[in-house]
């Protein structure tokens, strides 16, 4: 070693230290028990980090399932299994659910009437029963999951202490008034109060708390007492997770029902004009300005009196109720600003013109009786005769219009409403089927709501209409100019009052009729008003499927020009008709009547405009059109002049004939609409006139008289609103040729313009498929499920043309993807989050069923389609049977395809060719023709042999599809899959099931094309994974989408089958070059699915897993011949371990832990794949507690039993959890980060080296993994509190569901450092579900526990054990500790994570507040009783020879630990019981051997002496008097218990401010009543040991009298401390107390000097003692040593060896009087003289360090030393100029004189500041390269001096001297007074 060079001795070194510190340490760290093994990380040598899936990732070998489900069946676990629901026959079921009618009855064409095919299909389409494949067992624990309710009200209260008010507390009984308390000056002993504590009644005893035969009924008496009114279901404390994490279930879509926007009532409640003289008329109708566009039908109605209605009688032959309707139901689809409700006022036709006949109701009032009595009485008069003579004729009168806005508050409110519907959206209602509220389809974008309806809106003026301006472009013109100005143009107004009502519409209505005129359910028995359902005319497109029978036409006249027309024609009506055929009597009565009249008329006439001979027209005719319209059917339209006068002696009609028009309802079989303008024909109607249109009528003989030769002069408009009628091209034309091959058809066939022979058949049908992509979007989509009905129809219809057979499955089937993908990429229509479209979706779950083609269809045969035998799905259970045989034929049946399919084109992807080239080894081998099949197959089978199975056509064209249709199948497989999915399920309900196995469901032939399917699926996914990460969303729903195909094969197929599936699945994703992170995402959420499944335990086998302990040793279930296991324990261990026997027997739970170990060995950004792994178990464990099925004690011991090596997972992914997280209410995030200083590096920890140096048991501490992580850097492992919570929780439910003496046998073969690491996990359980009080009650399903920095260092002290007096002087004072702080720089900040803080609480009521308490409280209980329930196992089973103290010490820490925590009272009570049976069976050994244990343990007793909580008090003074009580059979021990009681009392004294020094003095007083009641010990000093004890503690008591009075003076308590510790210098102990508490009040107020002193001055009392026990020269020699420091340290050599005897009765034996006691007392003081900026301090505490450190070798904390002291050094040079500044330039002199010296320094300091400038840049030049750093550091130290000083040296004119900053001096403590030093902010 010696010969070789410096450098390469130095390298030897530095690899064999980096040797020991990765590979030991790793190692150490790595034992895995139960998991994947720790050696996936690797570092290339670029330094890349790359990932190597080992072997054990890959899926292994399935259990063949159901041969061993049957093997079980026959064993004695068969009743348990049918118990949980063992896979009946009828999983799934086929149902047929009834439609939900709106009405008393479905509107259907008229009866007796033969309809169309499409007609008939459409109807049909709207009445037959959904058919819905429903899972029988679904609903048990996924329900529970997602849908549990609130059973925590049931819940106790459970008592907490930090809920407790102290002050509200029953009254303790008042100490009786204490003496004057003694003068600190005359005190010299400890006992010197005469206060009498036999005055004080104690608390209630413990029972039994010495009545035991043995520890073993000790402990069988705990055991009960705990096990006693515990919560069965742990999750059911605890929130589930965010939804998006939840577990994986499909969101069902809503009911297809008729499309309705938001609903508004409108009610008119008044019309009235100043004088009322004859009958009014109004309709209501809505229009939208901003689209120009009427979006609803007229609502007619009026308000007139019996007596006005009598003018009419002899025109209204009778009145139907339905017309009396004053109030109507108007849907909104686009709500709008722009809308509005316009009331259009009509009356009786009378000679004048609008305004003659409006000019009496603008100068007559009714009030005036007297003045206008007569022109009133004349005014009805004449007004009755005109209604008389002319009541079947209205004219224009006047109209109002309303903002809908403003008559709803002028509220838009952003909502997710019902009206999503309008794009194929739905919300989810509650069925019987499971779903969360995130499984609803209407969540992809916002709508409007109406909201803040006003009661009534009234209106006070009607505008006159104008003869000129009736057109709607008129209105909307007078729209839009009151819109843009207030006032409104010149217009004439009618006063009047106009009274609506306007209210959301309420959920029924009585009397409410459909805009057919049906009524709506429910029907009320009375008969109220009528209310009418307005149709509307949405102003955009709505893409919601056709649900119901409609067929209604809406003719609006436009406009007529007679202008030309020489006749006196100028009172111009139309009347219209619609007429079956040309007889005069044929006019159907099929028109809508209006108000007060009949529901239907046979003819209508339009308004008259007195005096115009071009009138506009306004009216709108609503038609029924008949189900089947003819040639025949046509409108008819007849011109009037009506005379309004009456000439003398006229007694002819009032009506002179002008001409006439028609218009045929059929154009080329197509319903005419759209605009039409039509000539008029004179005199008479031509001869078969109906069978042409007036445009193109033949000629005729005679000739036919037109007016204006034959030209257009009315213009009209029709508008259709059909549910049969497509008005599309495409799909017309699709629809004709498909019935074309339903029926008798005669060549050539009609459509529209063309003829088509029966040579082009086929080829114009293919053109129709391949056409309807062409169709728009929205007729598309409202007919899309009769399109694919009709597609569906086509793939599985062999079609034969003169002889010729032709399929036409491969176009259909195309035709199917290209609708499928037109409908995916369409912005218009709504997705739901698995980005399934929602209307195929819904066409899926409730629509499709299996296309009927029973028969061979001809194009000349005869006979159309014979109705689907519903029968089979007649009731929810029952399927008709067949023949075995039969069902065998149908299981072999060939596909039939068309040959000539070309061979698939290779594809880019050779993987997915090589998947279809196993799956078809010909492609054309499997097209055959019907004809091929028939000859092939020969059978006796009652099905004709030529009828096809559609799954299995379906799957072969799924796979021999080609190109671009390839793609699209594969991009949205979900559909196919459930297409095939529940075609398959209509398949297995025809099966009889007895006869016909599962295995035997399917073909052979159709298994190898759904294997070919998934492997190509798999293929794609790992292509856009590998290729296309822009696609990784797509990858994401595809994946997603096949784990439910499997899933629900699960549920249809041979499982075996479906497993090898899933195997072939997984490993062809392992196989891809993916990023791991995203592979494991993929593949767990795969699994996530299949998990999901109702029999995900029986499909796992977990009635296989031993629930128990085995007896004996038992051979495998995939190998019965392998070697069975030799030891028990080896049996025990195994079943926590995630071993290949049981991945292969536990399939699916195999896979799920093997993601979830392979995710937490990994790194991942954000912890994202983490986070999902462990929520993915969570969720499922979840479902398990919360399954009804799953109840029983005995069912969920063997479901934990499933998931045993989880807990081995767990164990090992201690590392990564986080559990302590800053209080987000405290408003600071955590300190520290990576950009801390270096000196934050941690140096390693003493546990860690006795660790590599074979220490057997010494527990991994905290700081000790932070260490290691550091070192490997290993930081973005870690979980977030969220996750780690999660994953807590799974461990807790297994540990408390399963069987104990399992866990217990577990625990006692464990190695001891597997052990520790399973304590340290117990400590952790504890704090990530402490209780946080009632009072800061968060939600605690979004947040973890926010614990606080002292708690964390409480926590770390428990985990660590060996901590050392500087970790625990860290906890006491509250610093800055970098060691123990490194924990925070890898733990996951807020900024960088997911975090959903949800601070609602100013949200919630008090009553929510408290029960969130309730359950957190519990739930806190509960999940510490679970680790009592375990550390008692470990206990119990400890051997008394092996390692006893360690384990009974690592048992005791964590006890210690949950009483550090918010606790409740029952936890307590079992906790306290827990620790006294320690006592009792292990007593000497802690006393002797946990020395410093005890110490903690009586402190935290003491504390809880203290307690207001009655019950806690009690447990605890029972605790400490046991402590005492067994301690007693050793002096040396007694004496030190009572030395520990004695410092932990005045610790708990000096450090808290709110002591109860009442209920401490109670408790006293109840631990002397133990000690005067323990017989056994009377006759023994114990007693009075006990009461001198207690006299002893009492007057320590006495001295929290007086700090309190002090509390709000800190000088005076500062003072009054230091006389207390003074008074305590023969008690080293105490005094140590002491000055520790005084060194943590000083650092609460940031005096860290006086801080640093104290704990100075503690560290020369340890020096003294040390000096007297050993003599090393490196040790300090006692105070003296430290006088450099403070000469006031010199008076802790009064300590001399006639005081202290050390090793004798207890004293000096705390963890401080060490050597590593010394350095920890230095350290921090130290770090307080650096913080307190007295950096001279520091060296000289550094100088009494540094010898000791040397002495023990330990050069990291050296090397962290020096660099302490490089910075002390490095403050004090560039503190210097600084502080001079800060001190005599920051303050103005008050001395107007004093001005010009402080301008000279001024200048002095801009002079150094320049030169200092000047010297940084000449060094720059002359430094070597090696120096750069050097030279770096100080140019940054001098920019800093220089921003410091800027503000003092820049101001010029003393004049305007102004302070810039005050100097602190509230906080600057006494050292400061006397210094130059200010330092800035106090460096805090």
């Amino acid at each position: 070693m010696a010969s070789l060079p410096a450098s390469e001795r130095r390298a030897f070194a530095l690899k064999i230290n980096r040797h020991s510190s990765a590979e030991i340490r790793r190692h150490f760290s790595g034992i895995s028990h139960g998991s994947l093994p720790h050696h996936r990380h690797s570092y290339s040598t670029s330094g890349s980090f790359c990932f190597n899936v080992p072997q054990s990732y890959e899926a292994v070998e399935p259990v063949d399932l159901d041969e061993f489900l049957m093997s079980q069946l026959r064993s004695g676990d068969a009743e348990l299994m049918q118990e949980l629901g063992e896979f009946p026959d009828d999983d799934l079921e086929v149902e047929l659910v009834e439609r939900e009618c709106r009405t008393i009855r479905p509107s259907v064409p008229e009866e007796g009437v033969e309809l169309d095919p499409h007609v008939r299909d459409c109807v049909q389409s709207y009445t037959q029963p959904w058919l819905v494949v429903s899972r029988k067992s679904q609903g048990y624990g996924w329900i529970a999951y997602a849908e549990r309710t609130d059973a925590s009200r049931a819940l106790q209260r459970q008592t907490f202490e930090s809920d407790v008010d102290p002050d509200k507390q029953e009254q303790v009984e008042k100490s009786p008034s204490l003496p004057a308390l003694c003068d600190d000056s005359t005190r010299t002993t400890l006992t010197c109060s005469d206060f009498n504590l036999r005055a004080l009644q104690p608390d209630r005893r413990v029972e039994s708390l010495l009545r035991y035969s043995s520890p073993e009924e000790l402990d069988r008496f705990n055991q009960e007492a705990r096990n006693s009114n515990r919560y069965g279901e742990l999750f059911g404390l605890y929130p589930p997770i965010d939804e998006e994490d939840a577990v994986a279930i499909r969101p069902i879509p809503d009911c297809p029902k008729e499309h309705f926007g938001q609903r508004i009532l409108v009610r008119c409640q008044t019309i009235k004009f100043e004088i009322e003289i004859e009958p009014l008329f109004a309709t209501m109708a809505l229009y939208d300005l901003k689209e120009k566009k009427k979006i609803s039908e007229n609502f007619h109605f009026d308000m007139n009196s019996d007596q006005t209605k009598g003018f009419l009688r002899a025109h209204t032959p009778h009145t139907d109720p339905s017309s009396s309707a004053r109030s109507a139901i108007f849907s909104i689809s686009y709500p709008s600003p722009d809308i509005y409700l316009v009331v259009k006022i009509e009356k009786v036709l009378q000679q004048g013109e609008i305004g003659d006949c409006a000019e009496p109701y603008m100068v007559l009032k009714e009030s005036d009786t007297t003045k206008n009595r007569d022109k009133l009485d004349k005014l009805r008069n004449q007004a009755e005769g005109f209604c008389q003579r002319l009541g079947r004729y209205r004219m224009p009168f006047a109209f109002a219009t309303v903002n809908i806005m403003s008559a709803i508050n002028s509220t838009l409110e952003r909502d997710i409403s019902d009206t999503d519907s309008m794009n194929g959206r739905s919300s989810l209602e509650k069925k019987g089927l499971p779903r969360r509220n995130s499984d609803r389809f209407s969540m992809m974008e916002d709508n409007y709501i109406l909201s803040g309806f006003k009661p009534a809106l009234t209106m006070c003026t009607f505008i006159k209409q104008e003869g000129e301006r009736l057109s709607d472009e008129d209105l909307f013109k007078f729209l839009g100019d009151i819109k843009r100005s207030s006032s409104q143009r010149r217009v004439k107004i009618i006063p009047g009052f106009l009274r609506l009502e306007v209210s959301p519409m309420p959920e029924t209505v009585p009397g409410c009729l459909s805009p057919e005129l049906i009524p709506v359910k429910p029907v009320f028995e009375k008969n109220p008003r009528a209310v009418k359902e307005v149709l509307e005319f949405p102003s955009s497109e709505v893409y919601v499927p056709h649900n119901i029978y409609r067929n209604l036409l809406f003719v609006y006249p436009l406009r007529l020009n007679l202008t030309n027309r020489l006749t006196s024609a100028r009172n111009i009506t139309v009347k219209i008709q619609f007429m079956c055929s040309e007889d005069t009597s044929c006019a159907m009565p099929v028109i809508f009547g209006k108000s007060s009249g009949p529901e239907l008329l046979q003819e209508v006439y339009t308004p008259v405009t007195y005096h115009n001979r071009s009138p506009d027209f306004y009216d709108e005719i609503k038609i029924h059109l008949p189900a089947r319209l003819t040639e025949k059917h046509h409108l008819l339209f007849t011109f009037y002049h009506i005379s309004c006068q009456q000439k003398q002696n006229q007694t002819g009609s009032l009506e002179t004939l002008i001409g006439y028009s028609w218009l045929p309802m059929l154009n080329n079989d197509r319903l005419q609409t759209g605009q039409q303008c039509l000539p008029i024909v004179l005199d008479k109607l031509p001869v078969n006139y109906s069978l042409h249109s007036p445009e193109k009528l033949p000629a005729q003989v005679p000739p036919v008289k037109w007016l204006e030769n034959h030209k257009g002069l009315l213009n009209l408009e029709l508008q259709a609103v059909s549910s049969v009628q497509t008005q599309d091209s495409h799909l017309e034309r699709f629809f004709t040729l498909c019935h074309a091959l339903e029926g008798k058809t005669i060549f050539p066939i009609r459509v529209r313009d063309e003829k088509i022979s029966e040579n082009m058949f086929e080829h114009e049908l293919k053109l129709s498929i391949i056409s309807l992509s062409s169709s728009g979007l929205e007729p598309l989509v409202l007919f899309l499920h009769q399109v694919l009905d009709k597609l569906f129809r086509l793939i599985m219809q062999p079609m034969v043309i003169a002889g010729q057979t032709a399929n036409l499955a491969q176009i259909a089937f195309e035709s199917v993807v290209s609708v499928v993908n037109s409908l995916h990429n369409s912005q218009e229509l709504a997705k739901d989050h698995q980005g399934r479209n929602c209307l195929l979706a819904t066409y899926l779950y409730f629509v499709f069923r299996l296309p009927d083609t029973q028969h061979e269809i001809h194009t000349t045969g005869t006979g159309g389609l014979m109705a689907h035998p519903e029968s089979r799905y007649s009731t929810l259970t029952r399927t008709t049977a067949t023949t075995v045989g039969f069902m065998l034929l149908q299981s072999r049946m060939r596909s039939s395809s068309n040959p000539d399919i070309p061979a698939p084109q290779s594809p880019e992807d050779a993987e997915v060719n090589n998947i279809l080239g196993k799956g078809l080894n010909l492609p054309g081998s499997r097209i055959s023709t019907a004809g091929n099949v028939s000859n092939t197959s020969q059978s006796s089978s009652t099905r004709p042999t030529n009828r096809k199975l559609f799954h299995e056509e379906l799957a072969l064209q799924m796979v021999v599809s080609t190109g671009v249709c390839r793609e699209n199948v594969y991009k949205y497989a979900w559909f196919f899959f459930e297409l095939l999915v529940k075609s398959m399920t209509q398949h297995v309900s025809q099966l009889d099931k007895k006869a016909v196995s599962r295995r035997n469901r399917f073909s052979d032939r159709f298994k190898d094309d759904i294997t070919t399917i998934v492997n190509v699926v798999t293929a794609e996914i790992g292509n856009i994974l590998v290729k296309q990460q822009k696609e990784l969303e797509q990858a994401e729903k595809v994946n997603i989408s096949l784990a439910f195909f499997l899933y629900d094969l699960m549920s249809l197929m041979d499982r075996g089958f479906v497993f090898q599936l899933v195997k072939n699945y997984c490993n062809q994703m392992a196989a891809k070059s993916v990023n791991v992170s995203t592979l494991i995402s993929m593949r767990l959420e795969f699994l996530r699915v299949l998990c999901s499944h109702e029999h995900y335990l029986n499909l796992s086998l977990f009635f296989s897993s031993p629930a128990s302990a085995p007896a004996s040793p038992s051979p495998s279930t995939s190998s019965q011949t392998s070697s069975s296991c030799s030891f028990l324990d080896h049996k025990i261990a195994a079943m926590f371990d995630l071993s290949q026997d049981f991945k292969q027997r536990h399939y699916l739970t195999g896979l799920l832990l093997t993601e979830l170990s392979t995710a937490l060995d990994m790194e991942s950004e954000g912890g994202r794949v983490q986070q999902k792994a462990i929520n993915a178990t969570y969720s499922l464990l979840c479902a398990h507690d919360l399954d009804q099925r799953c109840s029983r004690p005995e069912v969920k011991a063997k479901i934990a039993a499933l998931y045993l090596p989880l807990v081995g997972i767990i164990i090992d992914s201690i590392n990564y959890l986080d559990f302590t997280v800053s209080d987000s209410r405290g408003g600071k995030g955590k300190s520290g980060g990576p950009e801390e200083d270096p000196d934050s590096i941690t140096p390693i920890n003493q546990s860690v080296a006795m660790a590599i140096a074979g220490n057997p048991f010494n527990t991994l501490t905290r700081n000790a993994l932070v260490s290691m992580a550091s070192v490997t850097g290993k930081t973005s492992n870690m979980l977030t509190a969220e996750t780690s919570r999660n994953l807590l929780m799974c461990f807790l439910w297994i540990i408390k569901n399963a069987d104990q003496n399992l866990i217990q046998r577990w625990t006692v073969d464990m190695p001891s450092s597997q052990l520790s690491r399973l304590l340290e996990l117990l400590a952790i359980c504890i704090s990530c579900f402490e209780y946080r009080g009632k009072q800061s009650s968060d939600k605690v399903s979004t947040q973890a526990l926010q614990k606080s920095q002292q708690a964390k260092a409480r926590l770390e002290e428990a985990l660590l054990g060996g901590i050392g007096a500087r970790g625990q002087m860290m906890k006491r004072v509250g610093g800055n500790d970098r060691t123990l702080g490194q924990r925070e720089n890898l733990r996951w900040r807020k900024d960088l994570t997911q975090w959903r803080q949800t601070n609602d609480r100013q949200d919630k009521s008090k009553a929510e507040l408290d029960q969130e308490a309730i359950i957190s409280g519990n739930l806190a209980t509960e999940t510490n009783l679970i680790v009592l329930d375990l550390l008692e196992m470990i206990v119990q089973a400890v051997p008394l020879a092996d390692c006893k103290d360690n384990v009974v010490g690592g048992v005791l820490k964590v006890l210690l630990h949950s009483l550090t925590c918010n606790q409740s009272t029952t936890f307590l009570s079992h906790c306290f019981s827990t620790l006294r049976a320690l006592i009792v069976k292990f007593g000497d050994l802690l006393f002797e051997e946990e020395a410093e244990q005890c110490a903690d343990l009586c402190q935290k007793v003491l504390h809880y002496c203290s307690s207001c909580v009655d019950g806690n008090r009690s447990q605890a003074c029972a605790t400490l008097y046991l402590i005492m009580r067994y301690s007693y059979s050793s002096a040396s021990n007694f004496s030190r218990v009572k030395m520990q009681v004695t410092m932990s009392l005045a610790s708990l004294v000096g450090k808290s401010s709110d002591i109860h020094e009442e209920y401490l003095r109670r408790s006293f007083r109840t631990i002397l009543a133990y000690a005067e009641e323990d017989t056994e010990m009377q006759s023994t000093q114990l007693p009075s040991q006990v009461d001198e004890l207690l006299r002893n503690l009492n007057s320590i008591l006495s001295d929290t009298v007086k700090m309190k009075e002090f509390q709000k003076d800190p000088e005076m308590l500062m003072d009054l401390m230091y006389r207390i510790a003074k008074g305590y210098q023969t008690s080293p102990d105490l005094r140590l107390t002491w000055l520790q508490n005084m060194a943590e009040k000083h650092n609460g107020r940031k005096c860290f000097t006086e801080s640093a002193m104290c704990l100075v001055h503690a560290a020369a009392l340890v020096a003294e003692y040390l000096s007297m026990l050993e003599d090393h020269k490196y040790l300090p020699v006692g105070s003296v040593t430290f006088q450099n420091i403070s000469p006031n340290v010199l008076e802790e050599s009064a300590v001399s060896d006639d005081i202290l005897s050390p090793d004798e009765d207890g004293v000096c034996s705390g963890r401080y009087f060490t050597e590593n006691g010394l350095v920890g007392l230095l350290e921090q003081a130290a770090e307080l003289f650096s913080n307190g900026g007295l950096y001279e301090a520091v060296n000289e505490v550094y100088k009494v360090i540094v010898p000791i450190l040397e002495a023990h070798r330990d050069f990291r904390k050296l090397a962290s030393t020096h660099d302490k002291l490089q910075r002390a050094f490095e403050n004090i040079i560039q503190k210097g100029p600084l502080e001079v500044a800060q001190v005599f330039l920051n303050e103005i002199p008050a001395d107007p004189k004093l001005f010009r010296h402080h301008n000279k320094l001024r200048l002095c300091f801009k002079e150094f500041i320049l030169r200092c400038g000047e010297a940084i840049e000449k060094n720059k030049q002359l430094i070597t390269p090696d120096q750069k750093e050097y030279q770096q550091e100080m140019k940054k130290n001098y920019n800093k001096l220089r921003e410091n000083l800027r503000p003092m040296l820049e101001r010029k004119i003393p004049e305007l001297y102004k302070p810039i900053t005050k100097p602190r001096i509230e906080n600057r403590d006494s050292f400061k007074r006397h210094s130059l030093r200010r330092t800035q902010d106090e460096n805090s």
